[in-house]
């Protein structure tokens, strides 16, 4: 038998042939999986090797360094302090402070006014249940810049003047520059109220981890929803009042051509948050809708046969079942919401899109100001994605 035969033979009675290899599943997946990596690397080593030859062409310097120069721009609004002698740093800051500011308040006020539509469209009532559906058909069929645009110059550009504004309750003025009310000034030992809430928020979960081991255990329900909101306003306005009441505020003032003290939310900010929750709200509405419908009706059916009260099969049947149904589409909408904040730029608000176009505007560092705006935005994804998934995990049904 030639050496040939003999290495063949050996081959084959080890289990290994290249063809054998060939048509592994597990290996194929391996060699897919590196040469798709290979070829990323090279795909992004050839981008990155373009751009610099690009820049360096056009004397453009890249890197970093800018963020360090002076703005020398102005900002509508805020949350931190800055004027036209700060960095651009500092400028693309605000901006994200902003987005944020627009992202989370837009999404609660989007997921209660989605609630409410939805669970308002399966109401017994004619008027409520077609009202509802009319909300939801209109937003759902109108482009959201439209949406800001509607609000922006359709109706708080409508607005009195700041010598005509109309007067809120809690000493707050409504004009066509925006919402004024009154600014709170914190004392030296409300820091103490704050660690009280934080306090408030873990006897919170203590409890209802208590009181579901306790049900678990014996079967008696303990209302952890008083006792929950027992401690979150209780125990903090305690240790306020016990600090001396360390909190006043600065109420606007009306003049006679304008309004002075207090705080002031624009109008474009007002017109990005409202377009933008009710917008949303519509879709989550039609969520809310069909995880409520996704329900058996039996489940309904068996609460009403046990003597329940129909707000009681709502809230402690149906409702919990449809969050495993509502919430892995409702991420989505989470999402899409923080990214159309980006449309703000369209009314001037200084959200992290507006600053940064006048940033790259004024140093020409194109690659880098977009490179800024693809990892915060990617960052913000991850993170609500990460939030819903643990929701969601938590929510679904665990087999004993």
């Amino acid at each position: 038998m030639t050496h040939q035969a003999l290495d063949s033979t050996r081959i084959s009675r080890s289990g290994w042939s290249f063809q054998s290899a060939l048509y592994d599943p597990t290996i194929r997946g391996i060699f897919f999986q590196v040469l798709t990596i290979v070829l990323l690397v090279v795909f992004v080593w050839w981008v990155a090797h373009n751009t610099a030859v690009n820049l360096a062409r056009a004397n453009i310097a890249s890197g970093f360094g800018f963020l360090n120069g002076r703005a020398g721009f102005e900002v509508g609004q805020s949350l931190i302090a800055y004027s036209s002698d700060s960095t651009y740093g500092r400028a693309l800051l605000v901006g994200f402070l902003n987005t944020l500011l627009i992202a989370i308040t837009g999404i609660i006020t989007a997921t209660i006014i989605g609630f409410i539509i939805g669970i308002g469209r399966l109401s017994r009532n004619w008027l409520i249940a077609k009202l509802c559906t009319v909300y939801v058909e209109v937003f759902r069929n109108i482009p959201p810049l439209l949406v800001i645009f509607f609000w922006y110059s359709g109706v708080l550009a409508v607005l009195p003047n700041a010598r005509e504004s109309l007067h809120l309750p809690l000493g707050a003025y409504l004009n066509n520059r925006g919402l004024s009310f009154p600014k709170p000034i914190f004392g030296e030992t409300f820091w103490l109220v704050g660690v009280a809430f934080v306090v408030a928020i873990i006897a919170v979960i203590v409890t209802a981890r208590w009181a579901h081991r306790r049900q678990a255990a014996t079967g008696q329900p303990f209302h952890t929803i008083w006792a929950s909101i027992g401690l979150l306003i209780g125990l903090p306005l305690v240790v306020f009042l016990l600090a001396g009441a360390p909190l006043s505020f600065d109420y606007p003032i009306a003049g006679k051509f304008n309004l002075t003290g207090g705080s002031v939310v624009g109008p474009e900010f007002m017109s990005l948050f409202l377009a933008l929750s009710f917008y949303t709200a519509a879709f989550i509405a039609e969520i809310v809708r069909a995880g409520i419908r996704g329900v058996p009706k039996g489940q309904t059916e068996a609460a009403g046969a046990l003597g329940l009260h129909p707000s009681s099969v709502t809230r402690l049947v149906v409702i919990p079942q449809a969050f495993r149904i509502i919430i892995p589409p409702l991420s989505s909408q989470y999402l899409n919401l923080t990214k159309n904040s980006s449309l703000a730029i369209a009314i001037g608000f200084a959200d992290l899109v507006a600053v940064g176009s006048t940033t790259l505007n004024q140093t020409g560092q194109a690659v880098e100001v977009i490179l800024i705006w693809m990892v915060i935005y990617l960052s913000l994804s991850v993170v609500t994605s990460l939030l819903m998934n643990w929701f969601n995990a938590k929510m679904a049904l665990v087999e004993r």
